[in-house]
Formats: structure tokens, sequence, C-alpha cells
């Protein structure tokens, strides 16, 4: 007897100018610098509850197939971050300091 075989899922989906976990609001982008960071499947299905580990290993392999398209995608968000901080630094540079020092305390923490 022979175990009917379930049609693979779309964990992937594109929308609003980004990928995401399909019918989620987390990003593709979460899971895959968790994964590029050292972090095991199990540990991304921790840190984002609303993922199961099905979710995760389909975000992961969505980002192997397709890693040139992703890694371009995420070159491309760090550069409009990149852009985002130099306004930020150029428009409120007391703001800006603020913030960094808040990112430096929270890594030393860590």
């Amino acid at each position: 007897m022979t175990a009917a075989l379930k049609r693979a899922k779309p964990y992937i989906e594109q929308r609003d100018g980004g990928y995401w976990i399909e019918e989620t609001r987390i990003s593709l982008d979460s899971v895959v610098y968790a994964f590029l960071n050292g972090e095991s499947p199990e540990s991304i299905a921790q840190n984002f509850p609303l993922l199961s580990l099905e979710q995760v290993y389909g975000a992961i392999t969505f980002y192997l197939a397709n890693r040139e398209l992703i890694d371009a995608y995420l070159e491309e968000g760090e550069k409009e971050f990149e852009k985002l901080q130099q306004s930020l630094r150029e428009k409120n540079p007391p703001l800006y300091q603020k913030l960094k020092a808040a990112q430096i305390q929270k890594h030393s923490k860590a």
C-alpha cells in the first residue's frame, strides 16, 4: 500500500515588494539572515513561534534554490537601509546618535 504524497507547498510569497513566509507577516529576510548567521532550523523556529519547523525548512530551501536572486534582493535592501541611515544622520544627528548608542548597548549585552 502506498501513502499518498502531499503536493509541494509554496512556502514563500511575494508581496509589497518583498518576500514573505506564506500567509504570515514574517519576512524571508529574517529567516535567511538567521540561517546565514549559523542558526539551526530548530533554533529559528523557536525564535519565530508563529512558524512551524516545516515553514522554516521551506524558507531555507527556497533561499538555497534561488540563492543568486535572494542574495541580490538582500543586498539591495542593505543599500536602501544605508541610504536611510545616511539620511537620518544628516537630518537629525542627535536622534541618530541615540539610536546608535542603543544599538551598541544592545550588542554589548548579547
